[in-house]
């Protein structure tokens, strides 16, 4: 009974990436990996996983970091209170020095507070809350774009390129603003209203509504009633496929939709909600694939890598921001002194990436809230089946359409 028990336990500390003995724990550096793999954002949170692993087996490749093979320890943040759980247990058992992660920002926001009492790096590259850095947490480094960044992006194509396309002046316009209502709708919704009064645009409605929501019929009747132009929604996956199935039944289609984040990058939303409705939708999120190359070098190499590990083309640009930012990371815990946490701290603060050097499009320059000063949102269309590029021109691979 004691051998089997002993054998199970070593069994578990091994899967965690945990040695007994001394020799083995200098064998490996554990880095913890904490996204969303199981609930209503696995999807997301998967594709996400997926930039870090192709960035830490493609270092694992070169040589690892100091001569020693970098081990992922997944986390499963399924929600606020298991992101809290899991960051505590990868810093107390899986004895991580760095955290990677998270997607969601109400997870993250939560999660990076537990690894800054325990002094441990954390590196987020996919949620996008301002309120994450603007705490100014030592340990604390964001590589993606923010809320902020989204909201701007968005408001900036109402004016500069839907507005045009419809041969109206912007402010003739009447924009309906929904989001879901946690951290991540609110803030950017936010943002957006701030954006819309400062460009002297029209907005006639602001709706928020929870995320898990399963019947969107009386917000669209509000939408319809407000004679809504452009919508602006900022959402997870279900409530964009929700939204898009509901509107189509009741007859609900304004000149443009322009979305906000992953759920409406995602080929399995197009899919969901079909590829003739999603024709011509508008969307502000990361770097996606199809972009010109010289706008974001690397990216071919990225694509080709991905579909070599995973079998399939990627499913939105959640894993291209991740490897991005991993490598960013990796690189500088490479360069660090040593792997105590105010050396690798020390290490990230001194980054400094050129700006459109990366498969992102943007360089990386920490501020002082640890937040990346040259990241950037891209403005994406579906069309034809494929969500590509639309603005900045410069990175642009086709022009923008009128919804059919």
């Amino acid at each position: 009974m004691f051998r089997t028990t002993r054998r199970v336990a070593l069994g578990l500390l091994a899967g965690l990436g945990i040695g007994l003995g001394a020799g083995a724990a200098q064998a490996e550096i554990r880095l913890g990996a904490l996204y969303p793999f199981s609930g209503e954002l696995a999807v997301l949170g998967d594709e996400s996983w997926r930039g870090l692993e192709l960035a830490v087996e493609e270092r694992n490749a070169a040589g690892g970091i100091k001569g020693e093979k970098i081990t992922l320890v997944r986390g499963d943040a399924v929600d606020n209170n298991q992101a809290v759980a899991e960051a505590r247990r990868l810093i107390s058992v899986a004895q991580v020095k760095a955290i990677f992660g998270t997607y969601s920002s109400a997870r993250s926001q939560v999660a990076s507070q537990v690894a800054e009492l325990a002094r441990i790096p954390y590196f987020e590259m996919g949620a996008v809350s301002d309120s994450i850095t603007e705490r100014k947490f030592r340990y604390l480094f964001r590589t993606n774009p923010t809320a902020r960044n989204m909201a701007e992006r968005s408001i900036e194509m109402v004016v500069n390129s839907v507005a045009p396309a419809f041969s109206v002046e912007p402010k003739a316009l009447r924009i309906a603003i929904i989001h879901e209502d946690s951290l991540y709708g609110t803030t950017v919704g936010r943002f957006q209203a701030s954006y819309a009064k400062e460009r002297g645009l029209t907005i006639v409605e602001t709706l928020p509504y929870p995320a898990n929501i399963v019947d969107m019929s009386s917000l669209i009747l509000r939408l319809q009633a407000a004679k809504a132009d452009v919508v602006l929604q900022t959402s997870y996956q279900n409530d964009t496929v929700l939204f898009f199935r509901q509107a189509r039944e009741a007859n609900f289609r304004p000149r443009a939709i322009i979305g906000g984040g992953g759920g409406y990058s995602l080929r399995e939303t197009m899919q969901a909600v079909g590829p003739e409705v999603m024709d011509g939708v508008l969307n502000v999120d990361f770097t996606q694939y199809a972009i010109n190359p010289k706008a974001a070098p690397g990216i071919e190499d990225f694509v080709a890598a991905y579909r070599a590990k995973y079998g399939m083309e990627p499913r939105s640009g959640h894993s291209l921001g991740n490897y991005v930012g991993a490598k960013v990371f990796l690189d500088a815990i490479a360069a660090a002194k040593s792997l105590a946490a105010d050396d690798i701290r020390a290490a990230v603060a001194a980054v400094d990436v050129p700006d459109g050097t990366t498969p992102e499009g943007w360089g990386v320059k920490f501020g002082p809230d640890g937040q990346n000063e040259r990241a950037k949102m891209m403005g994406l269309q579906w069309q034809d089946g494929r969500l590509v590029t639309v603005y900045p021109p410069e990175a642009a691979v086709s022009e923008l359409r009128l919804r059919r």
